[in-house]
């Protein structure tokens, strides 16, 4: 340490040493303070930023200097003020605003916790796009990314975004939920039976509301000898188990590789022998392979898609195709989901903010008396009743016997 770098001591009684509000939170001049003596030191970061702390904040407390070096080491190495939340288990996503402020959301509430100056956040992006090959600039404003352990980065930059740069961090979750975390046991059971059944199913809902989480704790209860090929825009199911084939798009890149698509895998899934194939979510072309692949043997798939009910899941199914392939007719399109989609489970947060399925559809099959020009029946399984979702019918269809469903 040079001899100089006494003049920056601050001490730790010092209100400008730790936050005045939060005694335990180092003020942001503090963590300054230490970022620049070890901006000057080489050798192992960690104790760097540990002697550069024990010079800024000589009076502090073992805990509050525990608290001042993980604030520099994430200003120097990892995402500034964001760090914190980003690793507590409890928040699940994080975001920034345009004009700096902070959010969380924790248990379905968002709350404010603080800010970040543009330069700061912008400094944190580089730092997390860096290690993956990835950048975001205003020649190509907008980044997904899948950070190290389970998190999706999401950035919008200017012109994007008209006022400033945004951020969202997505935490998934390591481990997954049981099915009762989602629904009552009466639900649970409609579930479990549509699995044994090997169902095909759709989990529908809006952002945010638990799509993947269910679609986890579904495929936690098939058999460990099955083999599951998954397929993911940005890998985000916690899947710990044997047999499982994990596929991931790869993005465009102005001097890499050519991209991997959805519609790639879904098309390679298909030849990896695939006992159930799951694509984490539909919203493109690939939905014409994963229905094909539903209705040509490969039962029991699963998928998710954006909707705000049971039935919208499959008009929204319904426009994707007709979308990826404008030739087909009406008609044809609504008889080929019939006959591939066999359930829509559909998930809507309560008042409380927890994420809970809201409904069970079956999907019908339009008979050869059904006028052309009529929607894709369905008939409700589950819905709630009294705030707990309760068994109304019986299923109908099963895909047990390979060869369709009955």
């Amino acid at each position: 340490m040079t001899d100089g770098s006494t003049d920056r001591t601050l001490d730790a009684a010092d209100p400008l040493s730790f936050d005045r509000t939060s005694p335990s939170a180092p003020s942001d001049d503090a963590v300054a303070a230490v970022c620049r003596i070890a901006a000057g030191e080489s050798g192992d970061v960690d104790a760097v930023v540990a002697r550069a702390a024990a010079v800024v904040a000589p009076l502090a407390t073992t805990a509050q200097r525990a608290r001042l070096v993980d604030a520099a080491l994430a200003r120097l190495t990892g995402f500034d003020d964001l760090q914190r939340f980003i690793d507590d288990p409890s928040i699940d996503e994080v975001f920034v605003n345009s004009d700096g402020c902070i959010r969380i959301d924790r248990d379905g509430r968002l709350s404010t916790v603080g800010t970040i100056t543009q330069r700061r956040l912008l400094a944190a992006i580089e730092r997390a796009l860096a290690p993956l090959g990835r950048r975001v600039d205003r020649s190509s404003p907008i980044v997904d990314a899948r950070l190290p352990g389970g998190r999706r980065l999401c950035v919008v930059l200017p012109p994007a975004s008209l006022d400033g740069p945004v951020v969202a961090v997505r935490r998934f979750a390591d481990h997954h939920r049981d099915l009762t975390d989602f629904t009552s046991a009466d639900g649970a059971e409609v579930c479990r039976r549509l699995l044994a059944h090997r169902n095909n199913i759709v989990v529908s809902g809006a952002t945010s509301s638990g799509k993947t989480s269910l679609l986890a704790s579904l495929l936690a209860e098939l058999e460990e000898s099955e083999r599951l090929v998954v397929v993911e825009d940005t890998s985000e199911l916690p899947i710990r188990r044997d047999g499982v084939v994990r596929l991931e798009t790869r993005p465009p890149s102005s001097s890499g590789p050519r991209p991997i698509t959805m519609v790639d895998l879904v098309r390679t899934a298909l030849r990896l022998r695939p006992d159930r194939i799951v694509v984490g979510e539909v919203r493109g072309d690939e939905v014409v392979g994963l229905v094909q692949a539903m209705n040509t043997g490969h039962d029991g798939s699963c998928s998710t898609c954006h909707a705000n009910s049971a039935r919208d899941a499959l008009i929204r199914l319904e426009t994707l195709v007709m979308q990826a392939a404008p030739s087909w007719p009406l008609e044809a399109i609504r008889r080929q989901l019939a006959s591939s989609i066999d359930v829509i489970i559909h998930l809507a947060r309560d008042h409380l903010g927890r994420r809970r399925i809201v409904e069970i559809a079956e999907v019908g099959v339009p008979s050869t008396r059904t006028p052309a020009d009529a929607t894709i029946p369905t008939t409700t399984l589950a819905h709630l009743v009294d705030g707990q979702l309760t068994s109304v019918a019986q299923p109908r269809r099963s895909r047990q016997v390979h060869g369709g469903s009955t």
